[in-house]
């Protein structure tokens, strides 16, 4: 059995379902993994009155292999992020991040992947070289296929005959990306000179188009923001990274003018240097923007999609894949949403199977053949799909670990 196995069918009955342009009152009926219109007679039905459905979240921006890697201790902010790297090779050495770094990747990888459900994150664009854990159909989240991406522009340039420091370089790295795939590179992460002139660069090197989607711009001046909606580029924020290692982030009359071109989406950046999830993120660009609570929604869902170019996610419309996360209804859903933890989230359903839930919802994981484990998250009893139940990664997560491997609901 996988995840993406089709099973009976299920109706989320009474469900206040949250997309972009507002909230329906409606049954939601998943079939073979997707939103489907109707249902069987035998199907499972599950009374949500009193909550709201939201689309699985949207990730726009991580690197999951060092979620668990203790961040660098800093006294200053840095002028960019060639400076962080640099101190951080030092800090390779230090004792507790070869203990982590001696962890298989693999698990490193699938761990990242669990922070990011537990927080009702589906869908994830990874910016690191593929790994194989990814094709694994139990893997937590959805990782982002079809997509071209270098590092940086310092880190992508190959230095003489040497080639680049980390990753595909940048100019091979674009040209083999199909226009109909996002392009995705690090860019203007600073607040000195070399940031500010890294969009024009980057320009230089016919590598900023339509798809190109850059990541963080902190140095980004108006001109900058200007030319990037003129190409129909765009930028992934990731707020909380900005200013624990930059000591700023994009301004708010920047975000605001991106936004309302629809050319921005949300990051977590990886706990490295930012938030611990998503919904934590989400909080983070509150207090630094003026955007509403709806509009952040659209940040970590259609405006994600739209960004990094796919239809599978941010939307929960007939056919699209049933991946969503569910919340107990208080008040205006999009300020709901800012104000959920993790641990008050109900469940987090991928390809229409539970993988993540309150006990109540048993039966749900009885009825899809999902075998379920016990598990304490930040101080409450949560159900975990038991393929995800794994000692070695849990280990790995602070506030997250395993009461009981078979809750008996298979």
């Amino acid at each position: 059995m996988t995840i993406l196995d089709p099973r009976p069918d299920v109706v989320l009955e009474h469900a206040q379902v949250v997309q972009h342009s507002g909230v329906e009152r409606a049954s939601l009926v998943i079939r073979g993994g997707k939103v489907f219109e109707s249902a069987a007679a035998d199907a499972l039905r599950i009374d949500l009155a009193d909550h709201f459905v939201f689309p699985g979240l949207v990730n726009a921006h991580d690197h999951l292999h060092v979620n668990a890697v203790p961040p660098l201790e800093h006294a200053a902010p840095f002028p960019n992020s060639y400076a962080w790297i640099d101190e951080f090779d030092v800090y390779l050495r230090d004792a507790r991040v070869t203990a982590v770094l001696d962890v298989p990747r693999a698990l490193r990888d699938i761990h990242g992947g669990l922070k990011n459900l537990l927080a009702g994150t589906t869908t994830v664009a990874h910016h690191d070289p593929w790994h194989p854990a990814f094709d694994d159909p139990h893997f937590p989240v959805d990782v982002l296929r079809e997509f071209g991406w270098c590092h940086s522009l310092r880190l992508g340039e190959p230095r003489g005959t040497q080639p680049p420091r980390f990753g595909p370089s940048v100019q091979e790295s674009f040209l083999n990306t199909p226009p109909a795939q996002p392009w995705i590179i690090h860019l203007a992460e600073g607040t000195d000179e070399l940031a500010h002139a890294e969009l024009a660069s980057l320009d230089r090197l016919g590598c900023l188009a339509a798809n190109s989607v850059l990541v963080h711009g902190v140095g980004f001046t108006d001109a900058d923001v200007d030319r990037i909606i003129d190409r129909g580029a765009a930028v992934v924020w990731c707020p909380a990274s900005n200013l624990a290692m930059l000591g700023a982030t994009l301004k708010p009359h920047q975000i605001r003018r991106l936004f309302a071109a629809g050319r921005l989406a949300l990051g977590s950046d990886s706990r490295l240097t930012g938030s611990r999830d998503l919904l934590d993120e989400l909080r983070v660009a509150a207090q630094n923007s003026d955007l509403s609570a709806r509009e952040l929604f659209s940040l970590v869902s259609r405006y994600a999609a739209a960004v990094l170019r796919t239809s599978a996610c941010g939307a929960l419309g007939v056919g699209s894949q049933a991946d969503c996360m569910i919340v107990r209804s208080a008040g205006d859903p999009y300020d709901t949403l800012l104000q959920t933890r993790r641990n008050s989230v109900r469940a987090v359903v991928r390809a229409g199977m539970p993988l993540v839930a309150d006990p109540d919802f048993s039966e749900w994981f009885s009825f899809c053949g999902v075998p379920a484990a016990l598990v304490n998250l930040d101080g409450r009893t949560k159900l975990v799909a038991r393929h995800l139940a794994v000692r070695e990664v849990f280990a790995l997560e602070p506030g997250l670990e395993i009461m009981e491997i078979d809750a008996c609901v298979s």
